[in-house]
């Protein structure tokens, strides 16, 4: 069991079947049955694949990406956005941050069960008011970051806007890690049943990723030492 818990707690998103699979390819005999009864025993789901989160609206007017071949050499030059699914027992909650990409710094997030216009605008809204504005923004193409409540905050703020190629993710290289680093190292470990635990979490972690986890990027220097 301890070999299966190691392996469930790096791949959270492999079924029995899989799971199965690779006990065999480790040279153990475990059927998909017994693998599957092994698992309900541990009380261990499987985290499946989320919906989209980038749905594009061809009406909204779309942005030049302006980030390629940008050298990024100090902090608030360029801030960056994206949105993610946190699984819960039912259902998901949608996790908004906004990172500062030359420090690695989280400047804001926010959890919402809705992945509105208004939710995103509000945060970054929130983030202006607290650490000022960046000469640049970056989002992807989704209606949230193509409406006109969201793109009038930064015109207003006479922040550029960039966004990413359509369905080019590696535009948005640095959030995309984020989130990978934010599942990998909390919500898959803690298996978030509430809200409130979700929340209480996440703040733990972003203050954790900030102020102590070093970054090999920076040098081995926090987020927040650096920016």
């Amino acid at each position: 069991m301890d070999l299966l818990k190691t392996q469930y707690l790096a791949t959270p998103f492999y079924g029995y079947r899989k799971m199965s699979v690779w006990l065999e390819a480790k040279g153990f005999k475990v059927n998909e049955k017994r693998a599957r009864r092994l698992m309900r025993l541990a009380n261990w789901q499987t985290i499946y694949r989320a919906p989209r989160t980038t749905i594009a609206i061809k009406a909204h007017k779309k942005y030049p990406y302006l980030l390629k071949g940008l050298e990024i050499t100090h902090k608030n030059q360029v801030w960056a956005t994206d949105i993610t699914y946190i699984p819960m027992n039912k259902g998901f909650m949608c996790l908004c941050a906004i990172i500062d990409l030359h420090t690695r710094y989280v400047l804001s997030w926010s959890t919402s069960n809705t992945m509105s216009a208004q939710w995103c605008a509000e945060t970054l809204q929130e983030t202006i008011d607290k650490h000022g504005v960046p000469e640049i923004f970056n989002t992807d193409q989704g209606s949230q970051y193509t409406s006109e409540i969201h793109t009038s905050i930064l015109i207003i703020n006479n922040i550029k806007i960039s966004m990413d190629g359509k369905g080019r993710a590696i535009d948005n290289i640095f959030v995309e890690r984020l989130w990978r680093t934010v599942k990998y190292e909390n919500v898959y470990l803690q298996a978030y049943t509430s809200t409130i635990s979700l929340y209480n979490g996440l703040k733990k972690y972003f203050e954790l990723y900030n102020e102590e986890r070093f970054h090999q990027s920076l040098d081995y220097s926090t987020p927040s030492k650096m920016y």
